[in-house]
């Protein structure tokens, strides 16, 4: 009776647990689940890539029928980017939506697997070390900003200016191949653009995807995870080399 407030439990948990400032308590309930769910499906996707990727260093005839057609592998690496157009049409028509993310997830995982096939081992775990690091400490930034009220989506134009500089770079590799310390330098900035795009997607994660955009968020964060390793795998084999 003297100066006692009456605040529940729950009231305490969602003052911690807001995900940003002026989100309502159902609101901020509905926004954990989704986000728990993105983050499920990623699980899996990673998971999966570990798996696939493993099989394609570890088990000699599929690396080496890879490695010995060069059309197969240029193949599965262009595949991707086809079922990116019905993954996002059946985004949410179950199962056609798993099936196309699954048929997705194997055809980049066995260009991650020739990748590291190509890569000594120490170098690997160099590479998956660095990018789950860079991955905890980004993501949890981001939460963390976003409960403070900051944005970033600021940062899109930026980034889609930065991946279009990228795109052409590699492309221009194609015919013009770069020096040791030129692939280094657009390593490093490659791995600083995903970086940057791994903010700003966590962030749409947390304010911005719709609750039926689940597997798209996911693919978003698959992909700008993914990139961010090959990336930082080939600025640690440009340095070794």
């Amino acid at each position: 009776m003297y100066g006692f407030t009456s605040v529940s439990k729950g009231d305490v948990d969602l003052e911690a647990g807001t995900l940003y400032p002026g989100l309502s308590y159902g609101e901020n309930e509905l926004r954990w689940g989704f986000i728990r769910k993105v983050y499920g499906i990623l699980a899996v996707q990673i998971a999966l890539t570990t798996i696939v990727s493993a099989a394609t260093v570890l088990y000699a005839p599929i690396n080496e029928t890879l490695r010995g057609s060069p059309g197969l592998a240029l193949g599965v690496g262009i595949l991707p980017l086809f079922l990116m157009c019905p993954l996002y049409y059946y985004q949410q028509k179950h199962p056609l939506n798993f099936i196309f993310l699954g048929l997705f997830t194997v055809c980049l995982s066995l260009s991650v697997g020739i990748a590291c096939a190509n890569t000594k081992g120490r170098i690997v775990l160099e590479a998956l070390i660095l990018t789950s690091a860079v991955l905890a400490s980004l993501t949890g930034y981001t939460f963390w900003a976003s409960k403070k009220g900051k944005d970033f989506s600021f940062l899109g134009p930026i980034l889609f200016a930065g991946l279009l500089v990228l795109l052409l770079t590699g492309f221009i590799q194609i015919f013009f191949p770069l020096g040791s310390t030129s692939v280094a330098i657009y390593s490093c900035l490659g791995a600083l653009i995903f970086s940057a795009y791994l903010v700003y997607d966590t962030d749409n994660l947390i304010k911005r995807f719709t609750y039926d955009e689940y597997i798209w968020a996911s693919v978003i964060l698959y992909l700008d995870i993914l990139n961010l390793f090959l990336y930082i795998l080939q600025l640690l084999r440009s340095s070794d080399g």
